[in-house]
């Protein structure tokens, strides 16, 4: 029938919106075809929380103290002259590096090796004295023999051959203080170092009693670093300084740079009172001279090692109501809440006395969004990131408790 035509058609358009509802709400295919099913799938995925993980690894763990040093010499001299006159050479130049005995200076001989000659003179006159009072000496004896010569002659001339072999002892101590005089004529380097800025000019007249030197030396090799450790460490450092060797690392004031490795030479007998610190001096071969006098640096002192412990990235510590915890990764990919008791530690590792075993995977970055049993997309810590950089002064070992909260 004509009549029934519109009928039909708005039944048809009910039927086909009514199946396109179904497939909307409960069909096989979703709404959108392949490309939102994808967009499904993202959707799924971004539910999942970032985070970084390190491997809790099992290592040796060195024990260290770390503090703030200035460099200084293990010896300084000023060279200064024991005789009086004017200089007429000076043989080294300003910062040099000098090795002991080089000649530095040299003063006017002339009047040094006049008084030598004098006394080599004097010697020489009162030896043919001797020699003619031992002949006198001989021939008295022989004419008192014979009863020819009184005994008082003979000795008296005795006496005189022996006053003449003491005057000649006394001329040869004349002729070694004349030859020492000469010889401090010639300043020579008491110590090897490196010269300083020379305070006397040639032409300048120098004395035995000045007060200002010609120049100053200051040994380099080997050369000192004097720091300081907390009076609390004091027992630990010194129970270490007994067993052995107590290597010392000196690093640059800005702690990027390892600058020399010695080792500890000596604890002071005092502990600063007002600062709570121990005196400390290390001892550096210095041999590329990296080390300078006054030269302010960062040291680190291993005085333990803990052997074969777990170790862990400071940044996985976590701080809650009960005490520490760490973030650890299943292989479900969750995240899970483990308690965990740690002992030393610094700014870069931590060690784990009990709650974790090695091979572990354990958050150290994204934490601030993790709840227990939150699932994770997990990514290693970078390689280069697990190398602690060359440490500060700020870092001691100390249980992580004792540290601020993250």
């Amino acid at each position: 029938m004509p009549g029934s035509s519109p009928v039909l058609l708005v039944l048809l358009a009910l039927v086909m919106l009514g199946y396109l509802g179904w497939r909307e709400l409960g069909g096989d295919v979703p709404a959108g075809g392949p490309r939102a099913g994808a967009a499904g799938a993202e959707k799924v995925a971004a539910q999942k929380i970032p985070v970084t993980y390190a491997e809790a690894a099992k290592t040796d763990y060195p024990i260290y103290v770390r503090g703030l040093g200035s460099v200084s010499a293990f010896r300084t001299v000023t060279v200064k002259s024991r005789v009086d006159g004017a200089i007429t050479k000076v043989l080294f130049k300003q910062g040099q590096i000098v090795r002991q005995g080089d000649p530095l200076v040299e003063i006017d001989k002339r009047p040094y090796q006049a008084v030598l000659d004098q006394a080599v003179a004097k010697k020489a006159q009162d030896e043919a004295n001797l020699k003619n009072n031992q002949l006198i000496l001989e021939r008295y004896k022989s004419l008192a023999a014979k009863d020819f010569q009184s005994r008082e002659n003979l000795d008296t001339q005795q006496a005189l051959v022996e006053q003449l072999k003491a005057q000649i002892q006394g001329d040869q101590a004349a002729m070694d203080s004349a030859r020492v005089n000469l010889d401090y004529a010639t300043i020579s380097s008491p110590i090897t170092g490196r010269a300083g800025f020379r305070m006397i000019d040639p032409g300048n007249i120098v004395h035995a009693t000045d007060t200002t030197g010609i120049v100053t030396i200051t040994q380099l090799q080997p050369i000192a670093v004097e720091f300081t450790a907390p009076q609390d460490r004091l027992e630990a450092i010194a129970k270490a300084h007994d067993g052995g060797a107590v290597p010392v690392d000196a690093i640059s004031s800005d702690g990027t740079r390892g600058l020399a490795r010695g080792q500890l030479a000596a604890i002071n007998n005092t502990v600063d009172m007002a600062s709570g610190t121990i005196g400390l001096k290390a001892r550096f071969d210095n041999l590329d001279n990296a080390l300078w006098p006054g030269l302010s640096v960062n040291t680190r002192m291993r005085i333990d090692t803990l052997k074969q412990v777990v170790v862990i990235p400071t940044n996985g510590v976590m701080h809650g109501p009960s005490g520490l915890f760490a973030y650890v990764i299943g292989d479900d990919g969750k995240a899970i809440t483990q308690p965990i008791e740690v002992g030393a530690s610094d700014d870069e590792r931590a060690v784990v006395v009990s709650g974790l075993s090695a091979e572990q995977k354990v958050v150290v970055a994204g934490q601030s969004r993790l709840q227990d049993g939150a699932v994770v997309h997990a990514r290693p810590m970078p390689a280069d990131a697990e190398t602690p950089p060359a440490p500060g002064a700020s870092a001691q070992n100390v249980p992580a408790a004792e540290q601020k909260a993250h």
